[in-house]
């Protein structure tokens, strides 16, 4: 063996092991990459540098989310969400609007394979502008609680009005009424210090979403709970993108003004708000959610028919995703699309210019100042595929509007949690609701027609004539676009 070895040597044993690497790596790039392009850039990356190519794409170039937002989220957890989801059966008739377009049922079929939860009907969905409407009516019902509290927000600020929030929450306590609170881990530490101690101080149950030491905080920016989920007595609930932040009392004149939308749920659709926070909160402090005070019985409300779609990087991955291109096809006359980050994939950017091209409107809300300059960036760097092929952008004037919603065809409605980029859409525990109604998809087609009519066009021409370092700087940003 020594013999051989010599006559061998180990240079030569050491190109064979290099070459049985990047071999390899080369097999599980094309096995497990989605994006042939992306595959075949890594394959040709690994075999010119046979030396390094293989350690990083081990590093950086295999997607560790699915398989690690599985494992933290343990088998108890997903076997109680399968139970629960399971309970909610299908209604015995077809609770869509009898007026609703051929399409549209089409978009519901096709929503009924990807989201866990049936339709709903028999719902009031009222939407609420900003903090001055969401908040009040948020604490009026944490004041009015008599049984149970489950509150889930991924921003929790320690400022008046966060503070307000924490002692609503501590009297709710104080009067008897059983409280749940999860925040966030990254989130809670927007502001410091932190709430959380507060929150726990008052009395109020609080659990940590993905809670990690200080030395792998960073590598924690993935795996968030970005969901906003407020659900009183189990039969009043509130749910869509707004944080509990001080900015968002734009008649308070704060410093950093924060336009957004909160939504006020009534009906049979509370009960999917409280299994999805029971999911989390079981995950979060180990403790099952059950019985008539957190899961009473519903009756009809209104006449709104929806569903919740909870998104995340474990089973739940590309639910959202999937829902939203669904959309993006069947819409025939109008698509109305409001988010403050707009990072599309390459598809999605396809299934847009598709519904342009066929004859639909397009129109694309976004701030004209972002709170995060970089993915404005990113993003200003893919305008031009949308613009080229009859899509509609527009820049909301300040102060920054973090609105999130999707309008088609004046009937169907997203609302929730998830922007438009992939750390929404691939990274992050989201939850929104896709609506079937006429009056709310009315009610929110008058809200982006407003501000439509004050945003600011953008053309082609003004895309294009970017000075050279504007879009060099936009395109880098834009090869950030996965990550960000």
């Amino acid at each position: 063996m020594a013999a051989v070895f010599h006559s061998f040597g180990l240079p030569h044993l050491a190109a064979l092991g290099l070459m049985g690497l990047a071999l390899a790596a080369s097999l599980h790039a094309a096995l497990h990459k989605r994006d042939s392009r992306a595959a075949a850039l890594w394959v040709l990356f690994i075999w010119l540098s046979p030396a390094f190519g293989p350690l990083l794409y081990w590093l950086f170039g295999i997607n560790r989310i699915h398989r690690r937002a599985s494992a933290i989220r343990s088998k108890r957890v997903r076997a109680a969400a399968h139970s629960r989801r399971r309970k909610a059966t299908k209604p015995l008739r077809d609770p869509l609007p009898p007026d609703l377009p051929a399409h549209l049922r089409g978009l519901a079929r096709a929503t009924d394979k990807i989201a866990p939860f049936p339709l709903s009907g028999g719902n009031r969905i009222r939407p609420l502008v900003n903090g001055d409407e969401a908040y009040p009516r948020m604490l009026e019902a944490i004041a009015r609680a008599e049984r149970t509290i489950s509150f889930s927000t991924y921003i929790f600020d320690n400022d008046p009005t966060g503070r307000q929030f924490a002692r609503a929450l501590g009297e709710a306590c104080r009067r008897g009424v059983q409280v749940r609170v999860i925040l966030d881990d990254a989130g809670a530490r927007y502001s410091w210090p932190s709430i959380l101690g507060q929150l726990r101080r008052l009395g109020a149950p609080t659990a940590r979403f993905h809670p990690r030491p200080l030395f792998l905080r960073l590598a924690a920016l993935n795996l968030r709970n970005h969901r906003k989920i407020l659900v009183v007595d189990g039969r009043l609930g509130f749910t869509g993108g707004m944080n509990i932040r001080h900015g968002n009392r734009l008649a308070l004149r704060p410093r950093r003004g924060i336009r957004d939308l909160m939504f006020e749920v009534q009906g049979p659709l509370v009960r999917q708000l409280q299994e999805v926070f029971a999911e989390d909160w079981l995950f979060c402090a180990g403790e099952v959610l059950e019985g008539p005070e957190w899961f009473p019985p519903l009756s009809p409300q209104g006449e709104a028919v929806g569903r919740g779609i909870p998104d995340g990087p474990d089973e739940d991955l590309d639910r959202l995703a999937l829902t939203i291109h669904a959309a993006v096809s069947s819409v025939r006359e109008r698509l109305a699309v409001a988010t403050p980050y707009f990072l599309p994939e390459r598809d999605l950017i396809s299934a847009l210019n598709t519904a342009a091209l066929r004859g639909a409107r397009v129109q694309i809300l976004l701030p004209a100042a972002n709170n995060l300059p970089f993915i404005h960036w990113a993003s200003e760097a893919m305008w031009w595929q949308l613009l080229k092929w009859g899509c509609e952008i527009r820049l909301s004037p300040p102060p920054f509007d973090h609105s999130k919603l999707l309008l088609a065809d004046g009937f169907w409605t997203l609302i929730g949690s998830a922007n438009l980029d992939p750390r929404s859409l691939r990274l992050n525990f989201e939850f929104n609701l896709e609506c079937y109604d006429r009056s709310l998809a009315r009610e929110m087609g008058r809200w982006f027609d407003a501000r439509w009519r004050r945003a600011r066009p953008v053309t082609l021409e003004e895309v294009d004539a970017r000075p050279l370092p504007i879009r060099l700087r936009d395109g880098l940003a834009r090869l950030a676009a996965p990550f960000l």
